[in-house]
């Protein structure tokens, strides 16, 4: 379903290597709040969508999130190319370099693998739609928090792209919400069936039946 095209969604040229805040820009490929549990949540939620506007929502929306995780792998992989692993070791990354070298690999800023415990999938579309809104503003002020923690040009250009893009999705998911609730609010509509003619109980019951008892009884024993 998917069409690969072979470029980022947003360019990212870092020019000056920061492994510190290569730590820091991880969280948003392998943590809670962060593009790969973004992706999966919402491509997971939107088979028990009640309406087919809020399936496409997600189904854009998660598509979209795989691309994010694109731009801050490069991100991290730029902010580190090679860097010595002793720098690396001194700026915090030397559990990280043991494990992974200086390969891209989904963690929470202090280390920590990324886990499906960050996915929430409750298959009630209210509850799951509420979710993703508050999804959407947790990674906007991750990216605020990252933004605020360099001067670096390079880097923040494509942390300002990807904070504007969760409140586009946080309005997006705010419409479908809307949309959702629209159906589940709906009043069925019944076509009242026909009446049929109603028929008396005598209609039905055989003329034989309707002759009193002595009719039934022989001349003989009729009383004279």
């Amino acid at each position: 379903m998917w069409v690969y095209e072979k470029k980022l969604e947003y360019p990212v040229k870092i020019k000056n290597c920061n492994p510190k805040l290569a730590k820091y820009v991880i969280t948003q490929y392998g943590g809670p709040d962060g593009e790969l549990a973004a992706s999966i949540r919402y491509l997971s939620q939107r088979f028990s969508m009640p309406t087919e506007v809020a399936k496409a929502t997600l189904n854009d929306i998660g598509t979209e999130e795989l691309a994010h995780l694109e731009i801050v792998g490069s991100i991290v992989y730029q902010l580190t190319k090679g860097v010595p692993a002793k720098i690396l070791e001194k700026e915090g990354l030397g559990g990280y370099f043991a494990d992974h070298d200086r390969a891209v690999y989904p963690v929470n800023a202090s280390g920590v693998p990324f886990t499906a415990a960050y996915i929430a999938s409750k298959g009630d579309p209210i509850a799951d739609l509420v979710e993703d809104l508050a999804a959407e503003q947790k990674a906007r002020a991750t990216y605020e928090n990252l933004i605020n923690m360099t001067d670096d040009p390079d880097v923040i250009d494509p942390l300002r792209f990807l904070r504007e893009r969760e409140v586009v999705h946080f309005q997006r998911f705010g419409e479908a919400l809307r949309i959702v609730q629209e159906k589940l609010n709906e009043r069925p509509f019944y076509i009242k069936k026909p009446e049929y003619a109603e028929v008396s109980p005598a209609a039905n019951v055989s003329p034989a039946a309707n002759k009193s008892p002595a009719a039934n009884v022989s001349p003989a024993f009729q009383k004279k």
